[in-house]
């Protein structure tokens, strides 16, 4: 039987390139398209001619990524966005207004976590966070003004692994939305078919794969025929959209809500770029999560304080398992116990590019604390999982004994 990696080695190759004409997607890097007639255009603002608007609203290239993507993970459509956060800014924001609630679980990107408490606040909105095991917990938090349950598919960088399957029953038995954030876990872990609602990416991570391309992307499921938790009172703001669109409307809602007015647009030449590296991804991640647990358990046994699901010791070692089976991604972390010690560590390191960046090609790593979590206060580093000697690696495409090898020279063993 064809493993998941496999099916997509062939399918997303197809989809990339044309039997007839360009091979390689066309580039269109035009702001604005002209419409030829005023009824064109006048179908064009209606929805009923399928043609291009404005850049800002949607470009022919993204269009062709955002089928490909939402193929991928078994959606309706797709959204490409500038960034990450822009993707997860247009999944919330085009559903939520001034008094709604988040429920967010588990380990958390620090960017997400501050626009959910620095930035969603100022709007009025407020987040509830929770580990990944706390389902009691989860379930009482749930009240009317609950719009979205949100978490990553792989705490990051805390490492935690949410039973997805079973958080998507609690979400749908309360008829509230689960997005997942899974641009760690592309291929390995298929969050609609687990239950949830919406995907959001960083394609900038791993989809792409070589640092040459911000962006993001948001894949909606369908609206079903009968009933559906987005035609409850919940979710009456999307109600004309549903009328309209009918199976789309989610599609139709981020883009009018969110996209239009906040212009969290991706580009032509990154879309175009995002599309190369997407041509590659089964290979690369078949080849990286494979790495990742070679080098998770050389470093153990040689007595590095390594955090990794396969490792036996770690709490969700059977989640890992029994839902995980290919892989959870790129990193794993390592904790040298102090700041001083982390530094040496990245510093002695030859293959180690030290950057802010994941799922690239090339190894790379960073100290937490002193980072992306630096204006974070203790309370919060201890929820997230932060400690002061902590480093996230995220492993690429060298050979798995090369980067062992390293990583022990590195620490000084």
């Amino acid at each position: 039987m064809m493993n998941r990696f496999e099916e997509f080695t062939t399918r997303i190759v197809q989809q990339v390139g044309k039997k007839e004409g360009p091979v390689s997607p066309v580039m269109v890097n035009s702001a604005s398209f002209g419409y030829g007639s005023s009824e064109t255009g006048e179908g064009i603002f209606d929805g009923s001619v399928k043609k291009p608007l404005y850049a800002r609203v949607g470009n022919p290239t993204s269009a062709q990524l955002e089928q490909i993507l939402a193929s991928m993970d078994g959606g309706i459509g797709a959204v490409a966005a500038s960034s990450g956060m822009g993707a997860t800014a247009m999944a919330t924001l085009s559903l939520l207004r001034a008094g709604d609630e988040i429920i967010s679980i588990g380990g958390l990107f620090g960017g997400t976590y501050s626009y959910f408490t620095e930035t969603l606040v100022r709007f009025g909105i407020t987040t509830h966070f929770f580990d990944v095991d706390a389902l009691e917990d989860i379930e009482q938090a749930i009240n009317t003004a609950t719009k979205i349950i949100f978490l990553e598919s792989v705490g990051n960088p805390n490492m935690r692994l949410p039973d997805i399957s079973k958080i998507a029953e609690i979400a749908n038995r309360y008829g509230v939305v689960l997005m997942v954030d899974n641009t760690i876990t592309p291929l390995s872990v298929a969050p609609i078919a687990l239950g949830a609602d919406i995907v959001v990416y960083s394609t900038t991570k791993i989809i792409t794969g070589n640092a040459s391309a911000l962006g993001g992307a948001v894949i909606f499921r369908a609206i079903a025929e009968g009933e559906d938790k987005f035609k409850t009172e919940r979710y009456r703001d999307l109600h004309p959209f549903i009328k309209k669109m009918g199976p789309m409307a989610l599609i139709a809602n981020a883009k009018k809500r969110a996209l239009r007015d906040f212009g969290m647009s991706a580009n032509g030449f990154g879309s175009y770029l995002t599309m190369l590296g997407l041509e590659t991804l089964p290979l690369r991640m078949d080849r990286i999560v494979t790495s990742v647990e070679t080098v998770a358990h050389a470093l153990n046994a040689k007595g590095l304080t390594v955090n990794h699901p396969c490792l036996a010791h770690h709490p969700h070692h059977e989640r890992y398992t029994s839902q995980f089976s290919n892989g959870c991604g790129t990193l794993l972390t390592i904790d040298m116990g102090s700041k001083e010690r982390a530094f040496e560590f990245l510093n002695r390191s030859h293959l180690i590019t030290i950057t802010a960046n994941i799922g690239d090609s090339r190894t790379l790593g960073l100290h937490m604390a002193s980072t992306i979590y630096r204006d974070f206060d203790d309370a919060t580093r201890e929820f997230l999982g932060i400690t002061p000697g902590l480093i996230r690696i995220s492993i690429g495409l060298e050979s798995a004994e090369a980067i062992v090898a390293d990583f022990i020279n590195a620490a000084n063993l």
